[in-house]
């Protein structure tokens, strides 16, 4: 296996050749998952084997070149398995269709962390490359059920089904109280942004549908009227600013980031000035501050940050996550999105990632 170090504790050997690996990587990351996503349809299309075995062998490369040996790690045994494929040694199947997706997540996030200076331990990349390099070698008919244990250890879900939706929160039964008109109200605002968009489709449900179970998960500590204000609203600030701005499904400048840090204030601000809101506004303003401190608008940490915006903040990146392997031409993935929440640990709160976790265990194992 490669060297423990190289995996607990990543060396940047070259500042500069780890920014230029990562933009090569940002580069070829969105071809490498199309053409994981047609090779699902056609598993036997030798012409996307080659092209993707190629593209992978360019990340090693690119990986080699740069000095980012973590890249080498990750890289080589997808390329060793690829390999296999194309000699028609092993099928290729949806589930090492998932643990090469999951393993380009986990390339791009520690590439991310190295260059901030985070740490790396939630990521499980022992984990990741010690059954890598177990698959690779492994006799065919052990692939399946390897895959599946390999992706169990680094995520801590067992896949079932490639693909799941997150059932749809059909009308207001649950929140039925003398707020139920401004719920409606604010349904309504979420609808009139999700029409902005055909990505967007059916995000108000999933999210109401999280946030409302991760509440009761826990044992509803949380007002669910507040609570679904709050997700209704959390981002109609977003309508405000161009569409070329929260639309971009690519990086943003500096400056675009400076504006899109704006929305959570003009969203509380519109729940502020109607009575009996206060505590929705709260959650707003507060969706994307971080326990660690680093979060927007004010910096807040810890309990400083209110139950509600916790919530909201996990719900929320989750949905992001699914969106971005959605731009790339993936389906939604539970298991890739959750694994990509959990290994994000330090921004979000840890009481309410378990009662989340448990949601999102009841989704994937139904």
């Amino acid at each position: 296996m490669a060297d423990l170090a190289t995996l607990l504790q990543p060396r940047i050997a070259d500042r500069e050749g780890l920014r230029e690996f990562a933009e090569a990587l940002e580069d070829q990351a969105p071809g490498i998952e199309r053409d994981i996503a047609a090779l699902r349809k056609s598993p036997a299309d030798r012409a996307l084997i080659a092209r993707l075995f190629r593209a992978l062998h360019t990340i090693k490369g690119d990986a080699g070149l740069c000095k980012v040996d973590i890249g080498v790690a990750l890289a080589h045994p997808l390329e060793s398995l690829l390999a296999r494929c194309r000699a028609g040694e092993m099928p290729f199947s949806d589930l090492l269709a998932e643990l090469m997706l999951l393993t380009l997540d986990r390339l791009e996030m520690v590439i991310e962390a190295m260059d901030g200076a985070l740490d790396v331990t939630p990521l499980k990349l022992p984990q990741l490359v010690g059954g890598l390099e177990s698959l690779a070698g492994a006799p065919a008919g052990d692939i399946a059920h390897r895959a599946a244990a390999v992706i169990e250890a680094v995520t801590g879900f067992r896949p079932r089904q490639p693909d799941i939706e997150v059932p749809p929160v059909m009308d207001f039964a649950p929140l039925q109280t003398d707020r139920a008109a401004d719920l409606w109200f604010f349904s309504t605002l979420a609808l009139q942004l999700e029409n902005r968009a055909p990505a967007f489709a059916g995000r108000t449900d999933r999210l109401l549908r999280l946030a409302l179970d991760t509440n009761a998960a826990a044992g509803d500590p949380v007002d669910a009227a507040q609570l679904a204000a709050a997700v209704y609203t959390h981002d109609i600030g977003m309508m405000f600013l161009p569409e070329s701005v929260w639309l971009k499904s690519e990086k943003l400048s500096d400056a675009d980031r400076e504006r899109l840090r704006d929305h959570p204030q003009q969203a509380a601000g519109l729940l502020q000035r109607m009575p009996g809101w206060t505590a929705a506004a709260e959650m707003v303003r507060q969706h994307h501050e971080k326990p660690c401190g680093r979060g927007y608008p004010e910096g807040l940490a810890g309990d400083a940050i209110c139950p509600g915006a916790k919530i909201l903040a996990i719900v929320d990146a989750f949905e992001a996550v699914t969106l971005k392997h959605s731009n790339r031409g993936q389906n939604r993935s539970l298991i890739r999105a959750i694994a990509e929440v959990n290994a994000c640990d330090d921004q979000f709160a840890a009481e309410w990632i378990e009662p989340f976790n448990r949601v999102i265990r009841k989704m994937v194992e139904s």
